[in-house]
């Protein structure tokens, strides 16, 4: 029997969606969990205030980011969420569900990206091979059908992890009518950035640091 789903606080899901981007905008984060735009305002002020966002630059892109302290914050709000909610071993199962798929898809967007050019080399893949990238997207098509089984999954008990099935689903509807930088498109909702969100939302959920992982 599923529990019901449990909403996450207004806080919790504020510095979430801030880690989550890595960098943001209150607008952007806002959007992340369908929160009000100017309640998150208010609440990122507000935690600036205490140290745990900070306002900054990075390569032509400006916004919110965590501090080490809301960093630190996020997580022990993460862990009350799990430990309330007793979701913990579930979500460790989903985890290594995703695990088992994670290099999949790190190997589908490098063969987006590379190609071997004959002679025992790597080169750029111009997608001049239409097999070749048909092979990329029938992957990455197995890709979206576990993510988007892993999301509903997840979405149905913890709202904040629903829609990243319909978000990969909907990148790669882009790649194939031509938009091909969909694949890893960066600060995107592109395949390869949605799938890589997820892992860091698995990740923070149950406290596990990116060199602690285990072998899928």
């Amino acid at each position: 029997m599923v529990k019901p789903a449990v909403p996450a606080a207004p806080e919790l899901l504020v510095l979430h969606a801030v880690r989550l981007r890595g960098m943001t905008t209150g607008t952007e984060a806002a959007e992340r969990f369908g929160l009000d735009a100017e309640a998150v305002d208010e609440l990122l002020l507000d935690l600036q205030a205490y140290g745990r966002v900070s306002r900054g630059s990075f390569a032509g892109t400006s916004g919110w980011s965590l501090t080490d302290r809301g960093r630190a914050e996020g997580e022990r709000l993460l862990a009350e969420e799990l430990a309330a909610t007793g979701l913990g071993p579930f979500v460790r199962d989903r985890y290594e569900t995703f695990l088992a798929y994670n290099a999949r898809c790190l190997t589908a967007c490098t063969d987006w990206q590379l190609r071997p050019d004959g002679a025992g080399r790597l080169a750029v893949n111009t997608h001049g091979d239409a097999a070749w990238d048909a092979r990329v997207l029938d992957e990455l098509t197995v890709l979206g059908g576990v993510i988007d089984t892993l999301s509903a999954e997840l979405g149905a008990r913890l709202p904040r992890f629903a829609g990243y099935g319909d978000r990969f689903t909907t990148a790669l509807a882009r790649v194939r009518r031509g938009e091909l930088s969909w694949v890893d498109r960066p600060r995107a909702d592109s395949c390869h950035t949605v799938w890589m969100e997820l892992h860091e939302d698995l990740l923070a959920t149950l406290g596990i640091r990116r060199g602690e992982e285990p072998l899928p």
